[in-house]
């Protein structure tokens, strides 16, 4: 393949990446004519791609064409080659690419040896394709987080194709392009982290074993004695006492865990891992704010799955906040962005498929009696059926030909009302019956959905906006029957997985990887450099 075509054949592949306008609205443009032979060349290019159909390969050509097909990086004035100015700010810019979380690598250009019309045009092309791959990373991420997982169920966002061919024609268009990042205080601050990381210290590791409880005589004492910074007991040194009690509950209120005295497994994590957030771990949280819309409204609610926290904001300001359970790993509650519509007192639980085929049916097919002790309906044709009719035996193994519901009540797994947003993972938040699992610090055990710990605070915070729904609505419906509720103000939900968070002081804290995300992540990213 010559040159020429290649440099033009990956810019083209790259421009798919881009959310184009219709030709009904590129058409408006003046294309000048091509009267140098680069120009000349350029419009060939462009125009043959533009012919083979693509919104992409056309947008480029009328953005050539509206300067005459002229090259904008390189120029020859007096039969001398010259290149722009212009070219040195976004060559600086790629060199500091690494201070972003990007690979300065992936922006590399070819050198300048320019002996013919064709030559300069796959300059041309080679260094519009950097900048614009630098903008799209820049601004996007690297990766498509679906292709990483069906649980990663959001798109990388893409500026429009107004922003960044604007950019290149800034007299600073490398500035331009860097200016495309996010501009939220935490993405900020995780850059600022990056600048100025190092490698930690290694801190003092507290082996695994039963949870250490006030009082108990382990032979770990002594490493979260001197993980803690605690002196030596002289005369009791492997007794947890109360002065390395009051150590430990410090630490547990200054990393957002229950302030209990109990070093259970959350909490020796949080000791083994605190201090040692990796350049690794700033490059993916990077990565995946990279990943949110730049709107996201200015009010909302947000979810952190590693953090088990929930909050309402409005702008940047915290409006309402509280604990959540979420998914197990191996029911993992999905990252994806959606809007709540609906709040449902008093509702029916619909068992999806899985759970009425591999938990709740086997224990029906042993005993008829579990669905009246369990407040559930068997359905058949959206009838309901009486279990004890059923011809159990007849059914061949693990055959299960039954939906299954729960009755409102106070068994009812979603507890007394939801909150809904449509979406094909069937997961919204809700209340629950199983109030105890708010006090664990790890809080990952349900199915895919997200439990909400005061579901009736929140449904205060989240219907903030509306003229005719409030809680006092919400709690007048409390009965037997299930109650719906449309609201007039549709939310923003966001489900997130962010590991590392910087707190409004600076302080930066890290949470456990709970689904793998960012290993996966980490991976995707060593395999994008070229």
């Amino acid at each position: 393949m010559k040159p020429l075509t290649k440099f033009a054949v990956g810019l083209f592949v790259l421009f798919g990446l881009l959310p184009f306008p219709s030709s009904a609205q590129v058409q408006r443009i003046v294309i000048g004519p091509a009267i140098s032979e680069t120009a000349k060349i350029l419009k060939s290019i462009t125009k043959s791609a533009r012919e083979a159909g693509e919104a992409a390969e056309e947008q480029l050509y009328y953005f050539y064409g509206e300067r005459g097909f002229e090259p904008l990086w390189i120029s020859n004035v007096d039969g001398t080659w010259q290149i722009s100015p212009k070219v040195a700010s976004l060559t600086g810019s790629f060199a500091k690419a690494d201070e972003l979380g990007l690979i300065s690598a992936d922006y590399s250009l070819p050198e300048p040896t320019i002996m013919s019309a064709a030559d300069a045009v796959a300059y041309e092309l080679a260094v519009t394709s950097a900048a614009l791959r630098f903008g799209l990373d820049n601004y996007g991420g690297r990766i498509e987080p679906r292709s990483l997982s069906s649980n990663l169920d959001i798109s990388r966002p893409r500026p429009s194709s107004e922003a960044l061919f604007s950019s290149l024609g800034e007299e600073y268009p490398g500035r331009a392009l860097t200016a495309l990042a996010p501009q939220d205080r935490e993405f900020q601050a995780l850059l600022k982290a990056l600048k100025e990381f190092s490698v930690p210290a290694p801190v003092v590791q507290i082996a695994k074993g039963a949870s250490l409880k006030p009082g108990a005589i382990d032979d770990r004492v002594p490493s979260l004695r001197e993980r803690l910074g605690q002196p030596t007991a002289e005369s009791s040194p492997l007794t947890y006492d109360t002065k390395l009690v009051d150590a430990v509950r410090a630490f547990q209120a200054s990393v957002g865990l229950a302030a209990d005295g109990i070093v259970g497994e959350a909490t020796r994590d949080a000791l083994n891992r605190a201090g040692h957030v990796t350049r690794d771990q700033i490059l993916v949280n990077l990565e995946k704010w990279r990943w949110l819309p730049r709107e996201r409204g200015t009010y909302r609610v947000e979810v952190n799955i590693p953090e088990y926290r929930l909050w309402v904001r409005r702008d940047t300001m915290t409006v309402y906040e509280t604990r959540v359970v979420v998914g197990t790993p191996s029911n993992q509650t999905p990252i994806f962005y959606d809007q709540i519509r609906h709040v449902v007192v008093n509702p029916y639980w619909n068992v999806p498929a899985s759970i009425a085929r591999a938990e709740i049916g086997p224990q029906v097919r042993r005993d008829p009696g579990y669905v009246a002790r369990r407040e559930l309906e068997l359905l058949k044709g959206g009838e309901v059926v009486d279990p004890w009719t059923v011809d159990w035996e007849a059914l061949p193994p693990g055959s299960f030909p039954f939906a299954i519901r729960q009755k409102p009540g106070t068994q009812n797994a979603l507890g007394k009302v939801k909150f809904l947003f449509p979406n094909k993972h069937d997961v919204y938040l809700h209340d629950t019956p199983e109030r105890s699992l708010f006090s664990r610090d790890r809080r990952a055990y349900s199915h895919g959905c997200v439990r909400v710990e005061n579901p009736f605070d929140f449904a205060s915070a989240l219907l903030a906006n509306e003229r005719n729904l409030n809680q006092a609505t919400l709690v007048d419906a409390l009965g037997p029957s299930e109650r719906w509720f449309n609201m007039e103000v549709k939310v923003p939900v966001y489900l997130t997985y962010f590991t590392v968070r910087v707190e409004e002081d600076g302080t930066i804290r890290s949470f456990a990887d709970i689904y793998g995300h960012d290993a996966t992540i980490a991976r995707a990213l060593a395999r994008t450099l070229p």
